[in-house]
């Protein structure tokens, strides 16, 4: 017996000492622009929601979190009640989490099928008509066992979509560019200073996101966001301190060799660690802070302020700018459910959605 506590005591340190540990970045609100008091609850929820996209004409669609356990997946907000879309029981979903809506009318929606150990897939529905429009399953190299297609974004003319492979179990993060029109797909900057996580703890509010003390979360490039006019990719680690951005004409160009491709990225700016980005007209980028409750806004110049903090964006996640400036945000409250028994899911119930009043000018969908 005293030989198998010895054991298990040294098992335990080189776990941790693999895989375990970090430092805890500095805390980097500010005083908020807006009061907390401008949240506004658009919905309260049995399960988390993941992300959400919302229409031009204020149609409000959103995932329950996968690791909610939800009983469905993509949801409708109809007359404040949660409504499986395009149907209850559509038979192509596994386990999505990211939406967008194009400048098209499409609604995509992003599958990680179980962490790469079902077949991550793409879908896109035609909102006129709620049918599903496009549908690409991804081969094994692009997204491989335990991968994980976390967030993504589509550009302008509806051609081109960048996905992040946040990977936190497989840990090799990459970017994956997807072709609506050839259907093909490519792997790229795959273990690249800008994709891969930092030596960060995530301290979310009352909790070390570490597995039985043992093991950091560590969770690579997931925060992603397109500016307006399609130019330039924003990207980074959850557990990182900086923003990183690329030209998307140069990850279009296959010519490029990975090296050549690596060097054109540009250490932006700073950030918190991060979930959710989003981007007005005036090349501001919205990050959510999980650790503090808050959503930021990346000025041009490289200026981190804080636009509201609230302890109700439990876990800020998702954001999409609605109709008239409005920002809408989900709370996942993820640090209260992730690695827990099911039972906290409706301990902690309700969750919610929220909105900002932002002034921005912000195409809706994105």
């Amino acid at each position: 017996m005293v030989w198998l506590l010895v054991l298990a005591f040294v098992a335990g340190c080189l776990t941790w000492a693999v895989l375990g540990g970090g430092m805890r970045l500095d805390d980097r609100t500010t005083a908020p622009r807006l009061k907390s008091s401008v949240l506004e609850k658009v919905a309260d929820l049995p399960y988390p929601p993941g992300n959400i996209a919302v229409s031009r004409d204020g149609r409000v669609f959103f995932t329950y979190h996968p690791d909610g356990q939800p009983p469905s997946q993509v949801m409708e907000l109809k007359d404040g009640e949660a409504v499986p879309y395009p149907n209850p029981g559509f038979p192509l979903y596994q386990t999505v989490l990211a939406l967008r809506i194009d400048q098209q009318g499409r609604l995509w929606a992003l599958d990680h099928a179980h962490f790469g150990r079902g077949r991550p897939r793409i879908m896109a529905f035609d909102l006129s008509t709620n049918d599903l429009d496009h549908r690409y399953d991804f081969p094994r190299d692009i997204a491989p066992w335990l991968s994980m297609l976390n967030d993504f974004q589509v550009s302008p003319d509806g051609r081109h979509l960048y996905i992040a492979d946040a990977s936190p179990i497989r840990q090799t993060p990459a970017l994956v560019l997807y072709d609506t029109v050839e259907k093909q797909s490519r792997r790229v900057l795959q273990g690249a200073r800008s994709v891969r996580p930092v030596d960060f703890v995530i301290h979310a509010p009352g909790r070390e996101m570490t597995l039985f003390g043992l093991i950091t979360l560590r969770i690579g490039v997931d925060s992603i966001a397109l500016d307006r006019a399609g130019e330039w990719l924003y990207y980074g680690p959850v557990n990182g301190d900086r923003l990183y951005r690329i030209a998307t004409e140069r990850l279009r160009d296959q010519s490029m060799s990975p090296g050549a491709l690596n060097a054109t990225v540009e250490d932006f700016a700073p950030k918190p660690i991060s979930d959710g980005l989003s981007t007005d007209a005036a090349g501001n980028v919205y990050i959510t802070d999980p650790e503090h409750n808050a959503i930021h806004v990346l000025q041009p110049d490289g200026t981190l302020e804080t636009l509201v903090q609230d302890a109700r964006l439990r876990w800020p996640d998702g954001l999409s700018f609605g109709p008239d400036g409005w920002l809408y945000v989900t709370c996942s409250a993820l640090h209260q459910v992730i690695m827990r028994p099911p039972s906290a899911v409706q301990e902690h119930a309700p969750y919610q959605i929220y909105r900002v009043p932002t002034g921005a000018q912000a195409t809706p969908g994105h």
